[in-house]
């Protein structure tokens, strides 16, 4: 059993359940009405935003929201990662095969982003159809599914991670959102008198790095952030498995 087989597995399982194709028509049907709904505002207020396009009000908005619903939407599609395997029994069947721990942790991850990155792909045709009416800035739009891929990547790793803490996947679903949240919003604790503290608390906000690609900015610092911190949760998730072998 390789890596591959253990992500190709873990892929067709998401795709056999009924919550994975349920969570990629809600995605998309929320960010059609946030796409058309931020199209119609911009044609009625165009004098205000003609300075910024349309790519950086409607697509740059419709990505926010894109954003948000992956947020939402996470901790239901990782709760069964290795949760469901505890529970029903077959994790001791599954560290018990020639494989080592890491291999079993990265298929699984794998198989999850093969999920999220297919999700990405449907979530890109929304603002491409604008470019069937309007010219776009296709460098902003792809800075915008850069972070919007690397945030998906960070997502499925604490995901991962919450499943390996518990048997019970609403229990890990509770803890993947509270641990996204956090991240996500960990920047209003920023306003610290300690510009030190300050400073360490906004680098750690997900929506701040990911607010950069938003408006056209790549940096290799959010970059990093980004896979720094997939990394340490993928890290863990394997330290996790490893301690109940």
């Amino acid at each position: 059993m390789t890596v591959f087989t253990i992500a190709g597995n873990e892929l067709r399982r998401l795709y056999l359940t009924p919550l994975a194709w349920f969570s990629l028509a809600v995605v998309q049907f929320f960010l059609v009405i946030t796409c058309f709904t931020l199209a119609d505002q911009y044609q009625q207020a165009i004098t205000i935003f003609v300075n910024r396009g349309i790519t950086s009000t409607v697509v740059a908005g419709t990505l926010q929201t894109a954003g948000l619903l992956l947020l939402l939407v996470t901790p239901f599609l990782t709760m069964r990662l290795i949760s469901e395997e505890r529970r029903s029994g077959t994790l001791p069947l599954l560290l018990s095969a020639p494989v080592s721990v890491t291999a079993i942790v990265i298929g699984k991850y794998l198989g999850i982003l093969g999920f999220f990155l297919i999700m990405l792909i449907m979530i890109s045709l929304t603002p491409l159809a604008l470019s069937l009416g309007t010219s776009l800035d296709y460098g902003l739009l792809a800075a915008g599914l850069t972070g919007l891929l690397l945030l998906a990547v960070n997502f499925a790793a604490i995901g991962l991670f919450a499943s390996t803490m518990t048997r019970q996947p609403a229990f890990a679903a509770i803890l993947c959102f509270a641990c996204l949240l956090l991240f996500w919003v960990i920047h209003v604790l920023g306003g610290s008198d300690n510009q030190t503290m300050a400073a360490v608390i906004n680098y750690l906000s997900m929506q701040r790095h990911f607010n950069q690609f938003l408006t056209g900015l790549f940096t290799t610092s959010d970059v990093v952030y980004y896979l720094l911190l997939s990394g340490v949760f993928v890290l863990f998730s394997i330290l996790r498995l490893d301690a109940m072998r």
